[in-house]
């Protein structure tokens, strides 16, 4: 008996992301939410409340601008959820994308890097993009969070078009969410909880906190809540090869996210019980761009073809192709280093699981040239051509 540690290890660590995830955006969406529903308190020091009822009991939640009084016996800090999410995230970063670099992070047709050069490039925007960010926070440009949000995501556009120019689509996605999940995480490490520590300090040696710092942890909370969405979007945006796999996945990516950005402000306003209508809007219209662009994009694209005669449609002429570049990992039984099991459950070594999964062969194959991945085994035009002229004569045998 073989066991495939590799396939195990990126599962546990997959899982311990998503839960330490979901653990770190629910408690930063509640608290955003409580904020927004805080109401001046009928009585007592503190300078909002909220009543809420859950799970068949009521709850009484009561915030201090700055601090109580006298410190409380138990309090919790929220932070171990933000530091998990991030130390696995950079787990999974380094075990696909940097490790298996050949595959799933360069592109020969881009840029021809050695394993060192691409991970150099990608560690180094991880840390120049929280030093742009921290940098940008502590400008005077920092005091408005409106033009802060816009000159942020005018930085994270101008990385997600440099990426895209030397790393693969999917590879150049996922590094744009690290540098946005590292701002989200640095928030918490270098200020959000160095200025409640400092806060909890003055309160235990009796002197009373500066209110500068639990305004500058609530600017970085706030900023955290905007930066979720599009970076859940890219958690789960490479099973959608039309976003990463358009012409210009770097504006899909822009696009998208700036949508998510605009339904989390919908949320937040409708928090406050403020009108939504125009945030809305702007999110639906949007989202409608990002639908378009990608559809309108695929129609005017001119064919692509090496301007060859056309060959046979069938069977025995594309075989041999599915067996040269697609077998090694799509197969009952893989013979590739890279997985344990067919990806997606896709298998194309028979002509009965070819024609199933023709039409996801004609987008990630055929039009999008997103596999094989890195194109490592060198698939040519021609032959993603005959591919196809295959499936669109109806997949025959």
């Amino acid at each position: 008996m073989t066991i495939d540690w590799a396939e195990w290890l990126n599962l546990a660590i997959r899982w311990f992301h998503l839960t330490a995830g979901i653990a770190w955006i629910g408690s930063s969406f509640y608290f955003v939410w409580l904020d927004n529903h805080l109401v001046p308190p009928k009585a007592g020091e503190a300078s909002g409340e909220v009543w809420s009822v859950h799970g068949g009991g009521f709850y009484h939640k009561q915030k201090y601008q700055v601090a109580p009084r006298e410190m409380p016996q138990d309090l919790h800090w929220f932070m171990w959820e933000a530091y998990t999410t991030w130390i696995t995230g950079f787990l999974l970063l380094v075990l696909i994308y940097w490790v298996g670099a050949a595959s799933f992070l360069i592109d020969p047709a881009k840029a021809r890097l050695s394993q060192g050069a691409a991970v150099g490039i990608g560690a180094a925007s991880l840390v120049a993009g929280w030093l742009v960010y921290d940098g940008l926070c502590r400008s005077p440009l920092g005091r408005d969070n409106r033009v802060l949000g816009a000159v942020w995501y005018g930085v994270l556009v101008a990385a997600a078009f440099g990426l895209d120019h030397v790393f693969s689509a999917r590879g150049a996605y996922l590094h744009v969410g690290a540098i946005i999940g590292t701002a989200m995480v640095g928030n918490v490490f270098f200020v959000i909880i160095p200025n409640q520590r400092k806060v909890v300090a003055a309160l235990v040696a009796g002197e009373v906190p500066d209110p500068a710092l639990g305004k500058a942890a609530k600017a970085r909370s706030l900023h955290n809540n905007y930066m979720t969405l599009p970076v859940l979007f890219i958690m789960i945006s490479h099973h959608y090869a039309m976003t990463f796999g358009a012409g210009r996945p770097w504006l899909v990516l822009a696009l998208l996210g700036l949508t998510g950005v605009a339904v989390r402000h919908v949320f937040n306003l409708r928090h406050r019980a403020q009108p939504t209508g125009r945030a809305m809007a702007v999110a639906g219209v949007l989202a409608l761009v990002s639908v378009t662009y990608v559809s309108a994009e695929k129609s005017t694209l001119p064919p692509k073809s090496t301007g060859g005669v056309a060959g046979p449609a069938d069977w025995a002429s594309v075989q041999p192709i599915f067996a040269k570049h697609c077998t090694a990992c799509h197969a009952e039984k893989p013979t590739s280093d890279l997985v344990a099991a067919p990806p997606l459950g896709v298998m194309l070594e028979s002509y009965d699981h070819a024609r199933q999964f023709a039409p996801r062969v004609q987008k990630v194959a055929v039009d999008a040239e997103i596999m094989p991945l890195g194109n490592t085994t060198g698939m040519t035009r021609a032959e993603r051509d005959a591919l196809g002229r295959w499936i669109a004569a109806g997949a025959p045998q």
